[in-house]
Order: structure tokens, then sequence, then C-alpha cells
């Protein structure tokens, strides 16, 4: 392909793909993933998926991901949107929509400053590890 030409990856959405289409060179992905894991109650987390419908968060009043600036971290708690989301409230399916676009964004933007320190494979190996990736 011309090196002078933006390479396009339709379908990629997941952190680990991202990542891996980055170090192999493409410039952009687009995908539904964020926002379809979103309308059935997972998150993307500093941590890993959060399936947000599992009892264990009905009494966590802790934001989504601590490590999230987006608008529902900072103000909503798992248990509220648990709720939402169990009652098939839509604002729930709006909130972790926002949430998983938000973390793809801040991903994004750290892959970029890591290819530019020439750092992006320890970067995709401390990431894997924390997010609970074996590869």
């Amino acid at each position: 392909m011309p090196e002078n030409k933006p390479r396009y990856l339709m379908g990629v959405g997941t952190p680990d793909y991202l990542i891996e289409a980055a170090l192999a060179g493409i410039d952009m992905c687009d995908c539904v993933l964020p926002t379809r894991i979103a309308r059935h109650g997972t998150a993307m987390t500093a941590n890993g998926k959060v399936v947000i419908k599992n009892k264990k968060y009905e009494r966590d009043f802790t934001p989504l991901d601590s490590e999230c600036d987006c608008y529902t971290c900072k103000n909503y708690t798992r248990a509220y949107i648990r709720h939402l989301i169990n009652m098939n409230e839509i604002l729930g399916m709006r909130l972790l929509s926002i949430h998983n676009l938000r973390f793809l964004t801040k991903l994004m933007e750290r892959v970029r400053i890591e290819i530019e320190h020439d750092n992006l494979v320890n970067f995709r190996d401390e990431f894997y590890q924390k997010y609970g990736y074996n590869k």
C-alpha cells in the first residue's frame, strides 16, 4: 500500500485489536462494538470488561471506571447504571455508550503518545496484563 495514504480497517473495536492494528500500521478503525455491547450492559474499563447486569454491582456505589473522566463515570454509580440496564431504560444504554466511546478515545490518545515515544509494544504488554488479556 502507498505510504502516503491512510490505512483504514473496518469492524475493529476491541481494545486489543485496536492496539494490534496500530502496531500493524493502521491509521483508522471504526466499529459498532462499543455501542453494541453498551446496549447489552457491558462496559470497557481500565481493568477489563464489566458486565453491569451482574448482581455483584447491585450495591456498588463506585464509578464505572475510577480512571475514567467521562460524564458517566463522573455522575453515576455502577449500582444506578445496573438498575437502568436491568429495567431496560434507554438512559443506561446511553450512559454505557458514552463511557465506552470515551474509553476507546482515551486508549487511542495514549496509543498515539506511545507511538511518538517508540514505546507501543511495552504499552501493549502492560495494557494486556492490566486489562486481563492473555496474549
